[in-house]
């Protein structure tokens, strides 16, 4: 009986000194002032089928028309080269891009702006896809 006693205090005091990965980030995000925000990372191929790339003027029209005026507060812009496998053909593709991050609250009005902003793109650049990527992250501004 002694050693069961002496097992279940254990046990207490291990379960009762660890804390769970999102207690430990949500204290961390609380040392900073921070938030929880949805963090979106958008990626734009640069190659347009048949009709060369997207242009660095061209671009700037797509980021200053479609992308700023949704997302005023801020984003961050990272040029990046990337691949990816066509569905159709199975042939891997190899092209310059862009990756646009955006960290802003997880509400059904993000969700939809990032959505419109692909389908601007693909419209416009004559594209398959423009990948999106939604994770949750601690911001402080």
């Amino acid at each position: 009986m002694r050693a069961l006693i002496h097992a279940a205090a254990w046990l207490v005091l291990v379960a009762g000194s660890h804390t769970s990965a999102a207690e430990g980030a949500a204290t961390s995000c609380q040392l900073i002032n921070g938030k929880s925000m949805m963090q979106a990372e958008l990626l734009f191929g640069r190659r347009i089928a048949g009709h060369g790339r997207v242009s660095d003027v061209q671009w700037s029209d797509f980021l200053l028309r479609e992308v700023t005026p949704r997302f005023p507060d801020g984003l961050t812009l990272l040029k990046a080269s990337g691949q990816w496998r066509d569905p159709d053909t199975g042939r891997i593709t190899r092209e310059q891009s862009f990756v646009v991050r955006i960290i802003a609250a997880e509400t059904p009005e993000t969700l939809a702006r990032l959505t419109q902003i692909g389908a601007a793109y693909r419209q416009r650049f004559h594209q398959q896809s423009v990948g999106l990527t939604l994770s949750t992250t601690c911001a402080s501004f």
